[in-house]
């Protein structure tokens, strides 16, 4: 065969130097992809690592600051109340968050917030209404009296509370409601929302949610009473059925009022009620402007005593003639004396005894 000329001969391609053969080159696989993947992780972790390192750094950190926050305030306010008795707006505003005790009755727990709501109007009374320096010696009397008042007033209350569940007595926010309404309508603390608003925080420091806590206290205390006092309350029912059946006002007067200065005249007060007059009970003045001449009320409870009002004569439609009947309430220490006997009280705080018996409050109900 003749050998082909050399200008016509195929080009022959030469490998270039370092250039590998088909059979050399790395096939892609799952197991290479997972080592690639490997790979790249393994870089990123140093970075990583440091990171989340830092992040459970904080963390604890943060828990840590937390918690000794919490121990440092725990601690101050454990050692503002039982050895210091702060009466602070700060340390009144903590017992609201944390139920601290002032006091265990049995197995309950009766909570320091309830002896500050109590003693913390006191003081507002007393420093913006008369001027009292406590810091005086008179004042720091003063404040004495108005601690261990305080202390007994919740303590009592505590028992009241404990009666009242027994006996299923409540006091619902209508009733409330309805007090307020007419101490308004009287203007006793104001005829609007705005003066109410006014007055309880220039007398007491309080709001409007405070006054109705402190009502709802003296009506409970009301109701339990009456239920505990059953005799006052049998002598009032006899005395109406008399009335009501016909027998003579002032007769039944005479016969069952414990009003000393009034049974002997037939129950009449020997003046004229004026509709604006504050010394007689909010339940009295709506009870006697309830009535037409000659008529004869129920029985009204005023807190203090049971009453029963006849109308004799009404003058210009705001003063009034009047004859009552009044059955006087044992007063509720001779029950809940009885009641501490069964269940003990320790108190948590030690107070001393005043030197003096003073006057602790414009108002002690």
């Amino acid at each position: 065969m003749k050998k082909i000329s050399k200008k016509f001969r195929r080009p022959r391609l030469k490998k270039k130097a370092g250039s590998l053969a088909t059979s050399e080159i790395p096939k892609i696989t799952n197991d290479t992809v997972a080592e690639h993947r490997e790979e790249v992780l393994s870089s990123a972790r140093k970075y990583i690592y440091p990171l989340q390192h830092s992040k459970h750094k904080i963390v604890i950190l943060t828990i840590t600051i937390v918690l000794v926050t919490f121990v440092v305030f725990f601690t101050y306010c454990i050692t503002a109340l039982y050895r210091f008795h702060s009466t602070s707006t700060f340390i009144y505003k903590a017992t609201q968050v944390i139920p601290f005790p002032i006091a265990r009755q049995g197995d309950k727990f009766i909570a320091y917030e309830n002896y500050l709501f109590e003693l913390r109007r006191y003081q507002h009374y007393y420093e913006n209404q008369q001027k009292l320096d406590f810091n005086s010696d008179y004042g720091k009397q003063q404040l004495i009296v108005a601690k261990n008042r305080s202390l007994t007033k919740v303590i009592n209350d505590a028992y009241i509370k404990q009666i009242a569940k027994e006996k299923k007595i409540t006091v619902s926010d209508q009733e409330v409601q309805d007090q307020i309404t007419l101490l308004r309508n009287q203007e006793r603390l104001g005829s609007s929302k705005d003066v109410l608003d006014d007055v309880l925080k220039e007398y007491f420091g309080w709001d409007e949610a405070d006054f109705k806590r402190y009502v709802h206290g003296n009506l409970l205390q009301q109701k339990v009473l009456a239920s505990l006092d059953v005799d006052t309350q049998g002598r009032a029912n006899s005395a109406l059925a008399e009335i009501n059946n016909g027998k003579d006002f002032a007769e039944v007067a005479k016969t069952y009022s414990d009003e000393v200065t009034t049974k002997d005249k037939g129950g009449e007060y020997g003046f004229l009620i004026e509709k604006s007059n504050r010394d007689i009970s909010p339940q009295t003045i709506d009870a006697i402007f309830k009535l037409q001449p000659g008529q004869v009320s129920g029985i009204v409870n005023t807190g203090n005593s049971l009453e029963i009002y006849k109308l004799i004569e009404l003058q210009d439609g705001d003063k009034a003639k009047v004859a009552h009947i009044v059955f006087n309430f044992k007063d509720i220490n001779q029950y809940l004396n009885d009641r501490k006997d069964q269940t003990k009280t320790r108190a948590y705080i030690s107070l001393p005894e005043p030197q003096t018996d003073q006057q602790a409050s414009p108002s002690d109900n």
